[in-house]
């Protein structure tokens, strides 16, 4: 039986998530949540108790998520620093399981908004500054999950990548596709309400 993760085990997710999610080459999945952390430098971190905290209040799983959760919530990953993850963590990790409780439900309801306002080729051409898409993300209208699934469907970060040269696009693009390996969808299942979607609009 696998033992639960300990403090050390803990602060090696940390690690791993955070190297995830700043650095370009860093793959989580790539090389299975490896760090170069070593038992003794985490022993000299005063920060320690965080993370001991942590393994016990969660379950492996969980432990995962909450970080998954808190990294894609801001937009510099680099800065994320335990003590504020644990105070203000809860609350972004709970609204997380709400959204993946949820997932094609309020999937279908915001893409359906998007189709009707702007169609699916208005929605992600980039060719006037930013597309709506990137617009709805930025406004709140979509949630991270959305444009990682439209990413998944249809593919539009490496134009967005030639298209829009600017600060705002790469923080968002590296984030869409560092979370993307995180979040399995029925591809098939989510393409065909697009579809649908567009469809009702000619009836």
């Amino acid at each position: 039986m696998k033992q639960p993760m300990t403090p050390f085990d803990t602060y090696k997710e940390y690690l791993a998530y955070k190297n995830h999610f700043s650095k370009e080459k860093y793959d989580y999945f790539r090389y299975a949540g490896k760090s170069r952390a070593s038992l003794e430098s985490f022993y000299k971190r005063k920060d320690r108790y965080f993370f001991e905290k942590t393994s016990r209040k969660y379950k492996d799983e969980d432990i995962r998520n909450f970080f998954l959760s808190n990294f894609i919530s801001t937009d510099n990953p680099s800065g994320m620093w335990i003590g504020n993850i644990i105070r203000g963590g809860e609350g972004i990790f709970k609204e997380w399981q709400r959204r993946q409780q949820s997932l094609f439900y309020n999937f279908k309801g915001t893409n359906k908004t998007m189709m009707e306002q702007y169609g699916l080729q208005v929605f992600l051409e980039p060719s006037d500054g930013h597309p709506p898409l990137l617009k709805e993300y930025l406004a709140g209208n979509l949630s991270i999950e959305d444009v990682v699934i439209y990413e998944q469907l249809f593919g539009y970060c490496k134009d967005y990548d030639k298209k829009l040269d600017d600060p705002v696009w790469h923080i968002i693009g590296m984030k869409i596709r560092k979370y993307l390996p995180f979040l399995n969808i029925d591809k098939e299942k989510y393409k065909d309400q697009v579809i649908s979607e567009l469809n009702e609009q000619f009836l």
